[in-house]
């Protein structure tokens, strides 16, 4: 996977939502509210509660914050009613494109996906038109900015603890997983002293599409009107990340 390194993805995405930290919390509070909804407010019992709120804390949400987005899931506060939704579709030069959303109004966040694709140059399709094009799997990244992790000491610590693979990125380790061994090979990280610079169970495509600078240029600004949007909680594709 080296070249397509999804870490790249998250550290651009990131960058660019430092300026928008209003609409972040949001989605962070609605993703909480998804996770204690289905599986109970308590983060000692619920590993998709305690991942989601470790990431809005990464994001400097505030407390109050997380615990009401916690009591309105489990029926402390009145609140709205939220809906998952995933899209497919093609980007400008067939790129692969899925995006799930959160919503307390279908109609009008499938009306601003639909504009979004069409406006730069992409289709909406069918459910299953592009992702069978992707892997669903445990992704953890352990950063190493400072070089101080040893490649070969952190693989034999991935083996050990039952990861599929790992990918050495600048400044950081990409370790992959099942999503059914993906809390496992978490905690034994955490537990044998690595701090966890991000994790989730994502979509990793099987391959990478490379396009022309201007169909890159039109693919780029999908996304990022997509990010915007507050309702979008996660966007895959299968881009091939320029440099």
């Amino acid at each position: 996977m080296a070249g397509h390194s999804k870490w790249k993805n998250i550290q651009r995405r990131k960058n660019a939502q430092d300026a928008k930290k209003g609409k972040i919390f949001m989605r962070h509070a609605k993703e909480i509210y998804t996770v204690a909804k289905s599986g109970g407010g308590d983060l000692s019992t619920n590993a998709s509660l305690r991942l989601a709120v470790d990431k809005a804390k990464a994001d400097n949400m505030p407390n109050d914050n997380i615990d009401r987005a916690i009591k309105k899931a489990t029926g402390t506060l009145d609140g709205a009613s939220f809906e998952e939704i995933t899209y497919e579709g093609y980007g400008p030069g067939g790129v692969a494109v899925i995006v799930h959303i959160l919503t307390d109004n279908k109609n009008r966040t499938a009306a601003e996906v639909r504009h979004a694709f069409k406006k730069h140059g992409g289709n909406l399709g069918e459910n299953g038109s592009v992702s069978f094009m992707f892997d669903r799997k445990g992704y953890i990244v352990i950063a190493n900015e400072d070089g101080s992790i040893d490649e070969d000491e952190i693989t034999l610590e991935a083996l050990e603890a039952g990861a599929e693979d790992i990918t050495a990125e600048d400044g950081a380790y990409e370790i992959f997983t099942t999503p059914e061994s993906y809390q496992s090979v978490t905690d034994h990280f955490t537990t044998n002293g690595y701090t966890i610079a991000d994790g989730e169970i994502t979509l990793i495509p099987q391959n990478y599409s490379k396009l022309s600078e201007d169909d890159e240029h039109k693919m780029l600004n999908l996304i990022e009107i997509l990010e915007e949007d507050e309702d979008v909680q996660d966007i895959h594709h299968n881009l091939e990340v320029p440099e």
